[in-house]
């Protein structure tokens, strides 16, 4: 059974907090309800909180990646947070390159990122 992050919508921005391991399916399945949510709220901003991830691999990395780009082509900003040392550690050493996706230390600072980069127009941060 796919397991369903939540995801909540404050202001224009969508939040998708994950709090389980996620598999593949589950990942994909979050891929797909954030587009989704992003064409049905006309939401310009979403963050995507990975705090409680402790183990990435390629496919999940590159859900995330996939899923900031295609946010991008339906208007909305992406702003990932939370990255745990271990997780970044294994990122690079994947040599997987998360070209193109902002990112910022917590939840927190991520909205804010995100409010700069709705008002500013976008672009990369």
């Amino acid at each position: 059974m796919v397991q369903k992050i939540p995801i909540l919508k404050i202001g224009e921005a969508l939040i998708a907090s994950i709090q389980i391991e996620l598999n593949d399916e589950s990942a994909v399945q979050l891929k797909e309800d954030i587009l989704n949510q992003i064409s049905a709220t006309g939401a310009t901003g979403v963050v995507i909180d990975l705090t409680a991830v402790d183990m990435v691999d390629s496919f999940l990395g590159k859900i995330v990646r996939d899923t900031a780009f295609m946010a991008r082509l339906m208007g909305a900003q992406v702003v990932c947070t939370g990255i745990q040392p271990a997780v970044a550690i294994t990122l690079v050493e994947l040599g997987l390159e998360l070209e193109g996706v902002v990112t910022a230390l917590n939840l927190e600072q991520g909205l804010v990122r995100l409010a700069g980069m709705v008002a500013g127009g976008g672009g990369n941060g």
